[in-house]
């Protein structure tokens, strides 16, 4: 069983994403994760080592990282941890991949808006459905016909909102 790891930090390369021949889409980029504490004596954060990981990201994970994420963008990535050693010449090293399961952005740092994006595959799916399901009553036939449900009221008993 492998390892998931869940990582913070900063995006250190602009991302890379290619198409393979078969119509994968990879997306990949360097991950800097650097630990921060706060030192009561002197009043101030010190930055601790950092760790460099090289996510990769597949499919629509890939194809939307690819328009999502930019060098310099705290994330927040979940996936598959492969530690290789390599050598090259007169150097060694080992190297630390994460197969990205998931990507965010880390809303500690920033806001981000959410675009929820159609995959071909159940957009084909959804035109080649002959008769709708039979709850489909209940529904609307899609989202944009939907009635905004009114805003429930919000009694106030002194504290402000969070």
């Amino acid at each position: 069983m492998p390892d998931t790891i869940t990582l913070t930090g900063l995006v250190a390369t602009e991302p890379r994403s290619l198409t393979t021949i078969e119509g994968l889409p990879i997306t990949s980029f360097r991950l800097a994760s650097t630990q921060r504490r706060y030192d009561r004596a002197t009043q101030n954060w010190i930055d601790g080592e950092t760790n460099w990981y090289t996510i990769t990201a597949f499919r629509q994970l890939a194809s939307n990282a690819s328009g999502s994420i930019k060098k310099g963008d705290r994330v927040l990535v979940i996936g598959r941890v492969r530690i290789k050693d390599w050598k090259n010449d007169a150097r060694s090293g080992t190297s630390v991949e994460i197969d990205a399961e998931a990507i965010g952005h880390d809303l500690t740092w920033g806001t981000a808006a959410y675009v929820r994006s159609v995959s071909m595959a159940s957009t084909a799916s959804a035109h080649q459905a002959s008769e709708p399901p039979a709850t489909g009553d209940d529904f609307p036939e899609s989202v944009d016909d939907a009635e905004p449900a009114a805003p429930e009221p919000v009694e106030s008993v002194g504290a402000a909102p969070f």
